[in-house]
């Protein structure tokens, strides 16, 4: 085996590695809870665990300054790999600990698996409601719907990054291309009669001329949330078609026809739509009694499935969640007089692993002290 190699799987299978990855990790995890005051849980996340790199603004650059969660948990699980393969004795007497290390590689896979796939949303119902998506409370999509059928709309999703990246959208269902002209993470729209001192907005259709649109700073508190706005012109084989202002405070779709069509479109939450549906029948706020204590919130709802039916009821409630077709839904809050529940949605096909692992690690723990403790026993006798 060539030296270089062989010096490569010396470091690799280096308990002074394991040491030097942990100490990286605690340093990671000390940074992110105090940056977590400025940033928000979802920011800090996502800057530091599901990344590679932490990256540091230096005036207008951004410049990695350290290894990342995914960084640190890869080169982590790499060392553990490397160390059963070329250190570690195979026996009965090591299965406590193969198996432990066995939950602990199952923990980091689970972890990187969560972190690309793991998707979060919220379904708002009010009493009597039926709905079939929930919409995410971070991403946004402006949404191009040709609703000539009245019975069924056609939606082009465009995600919010595409806007910010300035790529023109060319989708065949479209007669049109859509060209971002300008893009805002965050903003305020005022109409112009409020706002004299605006300058002259980019838009000739729509609500545009009527609005305008002010670049905010990005916010990255949990109890806030970013409204991005942006223009859009649309550019049909002809020429364009006019420039357009969009943003999630809008609320109502802007109409237009085109190619005798009728087309709307809006920016607003992403959304995942279902097959299914859900119907909010009751929503219970319960409290103690002679207090303002909660005590429990729950959402009874009907599961409507796609091929029609009565369905089936299921209570949701604190730390019993319901799930269904690969989705967890469980109770996030209320709202409106309690006469709406606000539902958690999460897609996590990750999400028995941490039990799994938690529980191979006891085990392996359990196993090995037991391997032990008959040794013991057996010089004890010997002697």
């Amino acid at each position: 085996m060539p030296p270089l190699i062989i010096q490569l799987r010396n470091v690799l299978v280096s308990l002074r590695l394991t040491v030097f990855l942990l100490a990286l990790s605690i340093v990671l995890v000390f940074w992110a809870t105090l940056d977590q005051v400025h940033l928000g849980v979802w920011a800090v996340q996502q800057k530091f665990f599901h990344s590679f790199l932490v990256f540091a603004r230096v005036g207008d650059l951004r410049v990695p300054v350290y290894p990342g969660g995914y960084t640190i948990g890869g080169l982590l699980l790499v060392n553990l790999l490397c160390a059963h393969a070329y250190r570690f004795r195979r026996g009965w007497g090591k299965a406590g600990i193969w198996t432990a290390h066995a939950g602990l590689i199952l923990l980091l896979v689970g972890e990187l698996v969560s972190g690309l796939v793991q998707q979060d949303y919220q379904m708002r119902l009010d009493e009597g409601e039926t709905r079939n998506y929930s919409e995410s409370s971070l991403l946004n999509e402006l949404a191009v719907i040709d609703a000539t059928d009245p019975k069924l709309d056609q939606v082009v999703a465009i995600p919010e990054s595409m806007l910010a990246s300035g790529a023109v959208v060319q989708n065949p269902v479209l007669p049109f291309k859509v060209v971002p002209r300008a893009y805002y993470e965050n903003s305020t729209v005022q109409m112009r009669t409020q706002a004299p001192g605006a300058p002259a907005s980019p838009a000739n259709q729509g609500m545009g001329p009527q609005l305008a649109v002010t670049p905010a700073e990005v916010t990255y508190r949990q109890d806030e949330r970013n409204t991005p706005s942006a223009y859009v012109e649309l550019v049909g084989p002809e020429g364009s078609l006019g420039t357009w202002a969009v943003s999630v405070l809008l609320g109502n779709p802007q109409r237009f026809e085109y190619a005798g069509r009728s087309w709307k479109m809006a920016m607003r939450p992403k959304r995942l739509y279902e097959p299914y549906s859900l119907t909010l029948e009751k929503f219970s706020h319960d409290i103690y009694p002679g207090t303002d204590i909660p005590k429990n919130f729950s959402s009874k709802v009907r599961i409507n499935p796609p091929e029609g039916g009565e369905g089936r009821e299921v209570l949701i409630y604190m730390n019993n969640p319901l799930r269904y077709a690969g989705l967890t839904y469980y109770q996030a809050s209320f709202d409106n007089n309690d006469k709406t529940t606000i539902l958690q949605v999460v897609r996590n096909p990750s999400w028995l692993a941490p039990y799994i692992a938690c529980a191979a690690i006891t085990l392996g723990l359990v196993i090995q002290f037991l391997i032990h403790l008959a040794g013991f026993a057996r010089g004890r006798r010997r002697a």
